[in-house]
């Protein structure tokens, strides 16, 4: 009420300060016998906490929650730099399993601690569930009016069904929230500064947390990095041009040797084809103008020839009306159509909602849908759509987080990142005046590092005690 930003973060450290550290009680991960992850964690050495944190900042004396945390030590401890505490991206995703990024990549699991968290109310963290029988809100508004207001009625039984189960708590999902719970992770551990590495989401929450505690921050790594002048709701809304970009890098490899179009322009017209015609049918499923669309949007983040051969291998079951999909696509369709209890965005759609205020016109994302027909015909309507955001019940508690320092950070990416697009990840660049960017070139995909010789060579040299680039770099 009035309580500036600044003023609530010096609160916050100030209050969390003077508390004494809660003394962690380490214990075993798994929880039972079907805990995979957990049982996972355990085989590899890891080791299971919590720590109580404030519900509300604004109020540390009021409701607590617990936040859920994993560890896995630094295998050198000669030679350990600290703790690297590291995000997967969502919103809405768990990140316990994250602490055994040490798997894959040993330098740093020799010289950090490496924490795994689930971010507030996600999974182990109080998990926010909506009674969602989709796994997803994401939805195209398919090709005219009368579609788009079917799709909107869903979206508001989305926000309703949130709303029914969590009103109470909605207002305190923000990802400011969570950057204060992981400096109370950092206090708990007992350590001045912790590293960090942050992937798709996770690189807009290691901002705002270099925003309020940047003098916290040892070493950053922000891996897909989001915009952090419009992260909200509307984070999809400028994936259009990037995500047409990614179909024709498809279509030029698909072409003439996945069956789908022996040109590039074939392929692309057997896409067109199958969402200007939809419904289509596979075993069971109706994949109508709504779900046809997103299948084709979920499927090119990743520009791995299995990813690839996977999108191809549903394109043709929907086009020649498979009476047996796949394993992987009945999968996505169980899941659109009837639901995960698991389901990250059922925790993610709070934490959008609570960063930032968006329209509660739903004529007015129609408006833009029908602005960018002509530029964005398929995916301007995934992207551009309204969400439950449109029909939620509480506002922003605080303003969004203006993201502008000097705290040194790496920022790795791929050029054509239809996800978080390169344009958005300049942004970033931009707003952290530290920074260094180091960019793979012809790139598809989303998520850059462990998969390119050249980007993990430059965040394992960061990490481990090199120096920030010079200048910004590229790989092939």
């Amino acid at each position: 009420m009035g309580i500036s930003a600044l003023a609530i973060a010096v609160a916050t450290v100030a209050s969390l300060t003077a508390a004494p550290h809660p003394v962690l009680d380490w214990h075993a991960c798994a929880t039972g016998p079907d805990d995979a992850i957990g049982r996972e964690l355990d085989d590899h050495g890891g080791q299971c906490a919590e720590i109580t944190v404030p519900m509300d900042y604004t109020g540390p004396d009021g409701r607590t929650m617990s936040i859920a945390i994993s560890r896995i030590r630094a295998t050198d401890p000669a030679h350990r730099r600290g703790v690297m505490l590291l995000n997967p991206g969502g919103p809405g995703g768990s990140g316990l399993e994250m602490a055994m990024m040490g798997a894959y990549s040993a330098p740093l699991g020799a010289a950090y601690d490496l924490i795994g968290f689930d971010p507030r109310f996600v999974g182990r963290s109080g998990a926010m569930t909506c009674g969602w029988t989709t796994t997803t809100f994401q939805r195209s508004a398919g090709p005219d009016l009368r579609s788009y207001w079917q799709n909107a009625a869903l979206q508001a039984k989305l926000a309703a069904g949130c709303v029914n189960n969590n009103r109470d708590v909605l207002p305190y999902a923000s990802t400011r929230n969570t950057a204060r719970d992981m400096d109370a992770i950092r206090q708990a551990l007992g350590e001045q500064r912790i590293s960090y590495y942050g992937g798709s989401y996770g690189t807009y929450l290691g901002a705002v947390y270099l925003q309020i505690f940047g003098d916290r921050a040892d070493r950053f790594v922000l891996d897909s990095a989001a915009n952090p002048d419009t992260f909200g709701p509307g984070v999809f809304t400028n994936q259009g041009p990037a995500m047409n970009a990614a179909l024709n890098h498809f279509a030029q490899w698909a072409a003439g040797k996945q069956g789908i179009g022996d040109t590039a322009q074939a392929v692309l017209d057997t896409v067109n084809h199958l969402v200007q015609h939809a419904p289509a049918h596979v075993g069971k499923y109706t994949v109508d103008a709504h779900v046809l669309p997103l299948l084709i949007y979920a499927g090119l983040p990743s520009d791995d020839a299995a990813s690839y051969t996977e999108l191809a291998t549903e394109i043709r079951q929907l086009r020649d009306s498979s009476p047996t999909p796949t394993a992987q696509l009945a999968a996505k369709l169980d899941g659109l159509f009837n639901g995960s209890p698991d389901s990250p965005d059922q925790a993610g759609t709070p934490i959008l909602c609570a960063d930032r205020a968006v329209s509660h016109d739903p004529a007015s994302y129609y408006r833009d849908i029908q602005a960018h027909r002509a530029d964005e015909p398929l995916f301007g309507p995934i992207t551009r759509d309204i969400t439950p955001c449109a029909f939620w019940p509480t506002t922003p508690i605080e303003p969004p987080t203006k993201v502008h320092n000097d705290v040194p950070v790496l920022i790795v990416s791929a050029q054509g990142d239809p996800v978080t697009p390169y344009s958005g990840q300049l942004v970033m660049h931009k707003d952290l005046t530290g920074s260094r960017m180091v960019t793979q070139l012809g790139a598809y995909h989303h998520g850059v590092f462990l998969g390119n010789d050249c980007i993990d060579a430059a965040v394992v040299d960061y990490f481990t005690g090199g120096p920030l680039p010079a200048t910004d770099k590229t790989c092939a």
